[in-house]
């Protein structure tokens, strides 16, 4: 996979889009810039059943249209059924050797990584990209794990692992850059995009952060 794909991810489900229409709040987001697209559909509200699979297919269709790679969370079945480019699993969410094992080899595998230690084991698994966080405190995820900041994506290029890495959780514009700053190929918003007034307008301003605050 390609690392600029990462720059500005959107992570979106029909539960984070304050009443909106999810298939507006997406297409708004890829006219702003965005880069890559994840199907989360979880928490309180979220779609189940014939509804989540019709909604898939509708987001999927449009990021096709766009060129914008479509990531399923943690559901395999479904992004087989959708044909998605590929998906993203946590440390708690299905083994990677069995989504390996189900996926065709194409398909791309993100995972969610806490520590060096996470991003090492999901290195050697093969991983394709790896999800590095909480940035900073957030109220998206009810399952938050210990707040490290980007020092934790420093800990993991001064290592040397030179996957593609996408910084997640808190993440803003005004914040963004320190992301970049610290080794990460693009940061991963939910709320900032989703639930903002305007998404074209919030993914046009993180993808002109992209790149900012970059060490050579």
């Amino acid at each position: 996979m390609k690392r600029d794909w990462l720059s500005v991810y959107l992570v979106m489900g029909s539960v984070d889009c304050n009443g909106r229409d999810p298939r507006d709040v997406l297409q708004e987001a890829i006219s702003g810039g965005i880069t890559f697209f994840q199907f989360r559909e979880k928490g309180n509200g979220a779609k189940v059943g014939m509804e989540k699979r019709k909604l898939a297919w509708e987001l999927k269709n449009i990021c096709k249209r766009h060129e914008i790679p479509f990531i399923v969370n943690d559901d395999i079945a479904l992004a087989m059924e959708v044909e998605a480019d590929g998906v993203h699993i946590g440390q708690e969410d299905t083994p990677f050797s069995v989504v390996e094992e189900r996926v065709t080899p194409e398909m791309i595998i993100g995972v969610s990584c806490h520590s060096l230690e996470e991003a090492v084991a999901a290195v050697n698994d093969g991983a394709d990209y790896i999800g590095v966080g909480p940035m900073y405190f957030t109220t998206t995820k009810k399952d938050i794990r210990e707040v490290k900041g980007p020092e934790v994506i420093k800990e993991i290029r001064n290592a040397g692992l030179t996957v593609p890495i996408v910084g997640i959780g808190g993440i803003t514009v005004g914040n963004a850059t320190e992301v970049f700053a610290a080794g990460a190929d693009g940061v991963a918003v939910i709320s900032a995009i989703s639930k903002a007034e305007s998404a074209f307008e919030a993914a046009k301003e993180f993808s002109q952060c992209v790149g900012k605050g970059v060490e050579n």
